[in-house]
């Protein structure tokens, strides 16, 4: 491309603007507009758009059903006859093929639909209800978890469009089989108050569990994608949507043990804090205990009371045993690291016994390109490093928890 035509190139991520739109002043409100954190899932894997002036996309959602509006705006369009034959890229054709069927592309259409918000109540069956005090004016704002499945009447329809911000915050991400009846859905609303006094809601967040099952007659949920909207971020959202899917599962006795699939390092988090938070009430997982090293006791406990998986458990055990050790106390603090240390071992460990047994079989040039290729050379510092990066994120949660 020549330097001349560089100017029209522009970085998708920096001309799309989303906004969730309670009242019609939001749309010349600059503070409910927010950007996607990527977009190569829709426009390339550079994330550029070719050939315009002054892009502009608006993606704006109402905020309770999410009827969508999709603006483009631009000064100026390359022409292919006076570019020698070169094309602007297709933004809209890009939209359409992830947007839910029946966008707007008239605003004026858009805004005449708001009024039908007053209407709007949300799908499913409410199983939880908390408020957030908002750290910028001290506000309580209130809001409300509902579930749904694929049967719910309503619901899919307005998946559909909820499903699309994924796109735009989740890396890999990819919209499910709802036509699969062992989905369910998790979906936070914001309940608040219009300027008219009228209760209204607002989509703040939402997840998606798969019902496995597991033989003979039990199942093993997991939870598949979670996402919180940016404009809800930072309140403590994730952690009571993740508490109300535990508290909707726990009770059922057909149910094992609660998965998650492929955790981000964010929702891990959460995650972790969620499920020390429920643990630290279990009689196994007190000082005195916690401090004798990880117990088959801990492991029934938290499997009976939450549903979690013995990995999870081992891992909420080294959180709540670095909470309640002295690391003042050298002695202590030293048993600690090591008992971490030997479990992040283990996995190396296994593979050096089974690299003994090949180096017997193969010849010392092969051993040698094996044992690089596996990793083999690394040792005192590959394990350093991952202690000391599992012990920050422990601290994460820990001051987490001491918050409350």
């Amino acid at each position: 491309m020549t330097d001349a035509l560089c100017h029209l190139v522009v970085d998708g991520n920096e001309v799309l603007e989303f906004k969730l739109v309670r009242a019609v002043d939001d749309l010349e409100n600059e503070e409910t507009s927010f950007r996607p954190e990527m977009c190569h899932q829709v426009f390339g894997e550079n994330e550029n758009i070719f050939g315009y002036t002054d892009l502009h996309i608006k993606l704006y959602y109402s905020a309770g059903s999410l009827q969508t509006y999709l603006g483009i705006e631009y000064t100026e369009k390359i022409e292919p006859n006076k570019s020698e034959g070169m094309k602007a890229d297709d933004v809209e054709g890009a939209l359409k093929k992830v947007l839910a069927p029946g966008y707007l592309t008239n605003l004026d259409r858009f805004v005449s639909l708001l009024k039908k918000e007053e209407k709007f109540v949300p799908h499913g069956k409410l199983v939880h209800a908390f408020t957030v005090t908002s750290t910028e004016c001290g506000d309580k704002r209130s809001f409300e978890v509902y579930f749904s499945e694929t049967s719910t009447p309503g619901f899919l329809r307005y998946h559909e469009r909820l499903q699309t911000f994924l796109l735009w915050y989740v890396d890999a991400a990819s919209f499910i089989d709802v036509d699969d009846d062992q989905w369910t859905f998790f979906t936070v609303f914001e309940k608040y108050e219009s300027s008219e006094g009228n209760v209204r809601y607002a989509t703040a967040a939402y997840a998606t569990v798969y019902r496995y099952y597991a033989y003979p007659n039990h199942s093993r949920p997991r939870i598949s994608q979670v996402l919180t909207l940016p404009p809800f971020r930072k309140l403590g959202i994730c952690a009571q949507l993740l508490q109300a899917i535990y508290s909707h599962f726990i009770i059922q006795p057909e149910v094992i043990d609660i998965a998650v699939e492929d955790p981000s390092q964010d929702f891990q988090r959460i995650r972790d804090y969620v499920d020390a938070k429920n643990c630290s009430t279990l009689s196994a997982f007190q000082p005195a205990k916690l401090l004798k090293g990880f117990s088959q006791e801990m492991a029934m406990q938290a499997r009976s009371k939450f549903k979690i998986n013995k990995k999870q458990a081992r891992r909420v055990y080294e959180i709540l045993r670095l909470k309640c050790t002295n690391t003042s106390d050298k002695t202590a603090y030293l048993a600690y690291r090591l008992e971490i240390k030997n479990r992040l071992n283990a996995p190396f460990q296994k593979k050096k016994l089974e690299m003994k047994k090949l180096q017997k079989v193969l010849k010392p040039e092969e051993f040698a390109a094996t044992a690089s290729s596996t990793g083999m050379t690394e040792t005192h510092g590959r394990l350093s490093s991952q202690y000391l990066a599992l012990e920050q994120e422990y601290r994460r949660v820990i001051h987490r928890m001491e918050l409350q």
